[in-house]
């Protein structure tokens, strides 16, 4: 069942910025402190300046630079796991899924080893326009068998994640963005759980399901839809795959429109799986998706490029208020 965080969640965009990138290097400098054993593998995107550089000039020798060599990074990440260690690999936005599909299917989740890929810069963060959009990530994961898909809502959460996959047998991706994402949750001591949603909005008229920077941008719409009077819960569905079908079908039963936003492609990412789900179990409500249209999206600012493809918080209260009408 989806755990309740509804009282937890803050809506002060303004003061509540922080970067997934940055708490997760912070995250992996506590842990090699504390005596933990693992090693990280990264390529050319890692700043010396930055918490995971920091993390590298004091752990060298358990860090390894591949440079622009995304797939013998990710090769060289399965190798280090099946020798024994727990390896978390960061990669560059699309160069992630793209240019290392196969050692992601063959030497990673075929293995079925203990790597924790971090995709960095996703969906339409990293600023340097179509070849350089995260995109059609989610897509390809989630047909590769034995890989979790983690996509933390914000920074403090993608620590949890860091720290939860120390106890976890098998691949992950954890799926980040370029940094400054808002805060989801105000009171961050919350147990997090793979696989098991939370509520981060209560609501009977309507359901947003979301994962990534776009749950914050749907409680932000759900605060529209408030004032307009339409009481709308929020979902964190945090874990893709394996996804809470528990979480999915309980919003079914109690509402009777669902919609999913993602910043992603619209084919085969998160909104797909909800919809299989729904089709699967006969709901015979009504469903939209929300996410990056099949296109290459256009070039601008991300915030820019959301209220361009509906993905900003006025935007998604207005689908959903059409939505509603019909």
């Amino acid at each position: 069942m989806a755990t309740d965080m509804t009282a937890k969640t803050t809506y002060d965009f303004d003061q509540m910025l922080s970067s997934a990138r940055e708490a997760y290097g912070e995250e992996l400098m506590k842990m090699a402190d504390e005596g933990l054993d693992f090693v990280f593998t990264y390529s050319d995107n890692v700043a010396a300046s930055s918490a995971t550089g920091k993390f590298v000039a004091k752990y060298p020798d358990r860090c390894f630079n591949f440079g622009i060599a995304e797939p013998n990074q990710v090769g060289a990440s399965a190798g280090l796991a099946l020798a024994g260690e727990i390896v978390f690999s960061q990669v560059f936005g699309p160069f992630l899924p793209l240019r290392a599909a196969d050692q992601i299917h063959t030497d990673i989740a075929y293995n079925d080893v203990n790597v924790r890929l971090i995709g960095t810069h996703s969906g339409v963060t990293a600023g340097g326009g179509p070849t350089h959009n995260d995109i059609a990530d989610l897509a390809l994961y989630r047909a590769i068998p034995n890989l979790m898909i983690c996509v933390p809502a914000d920074a403090d959460q993608c620590t949890k994640i860091v720290r939860k996959s120390m106890e976890y047998e098998g691949p992950m991706i954890i799926r980040i963005a370029r940094g400054a994402e808002p805060n989801v949750y105000k009171d961050t001591d919350y147990e997090y759980e793979f696989g098991k949603a939370i509520t981060t909005k209560s609501g009977n008229d309507m359901s947003i399901i979301s994962c990534g920077s776009s749950v914050y941008w749907s409680l932000m719409a759900a605060r529209i839809l408030e004032e307009k009077g339409v009481n709308c819960r929020v979902i964190d569905m945090h874990t893709v795959k394996p996804l809470d079908v528990e979480a999915i079908l309980n919003c079914a039963e109690e509402t009777p429109l669902i919609m999913t936003v993602e910043e992603a492609s619209i084919n085969g990412g998160l909104g797909s799986a909800v919809a299989e789900v729904l089709a699967e179990n006969s709901w015979g409500g009504k469903f939209k998706r929300i996410g990056l249209p099949d296109e290459f999206a256009v070039l601008g600012d991300p915030m820019e490029i959301y209220a361009y493809y509906g993905m900003d918080p006025e935007s998604i209260a207005k689908s959903a208020l059409e939505l509603l009408e019909k």
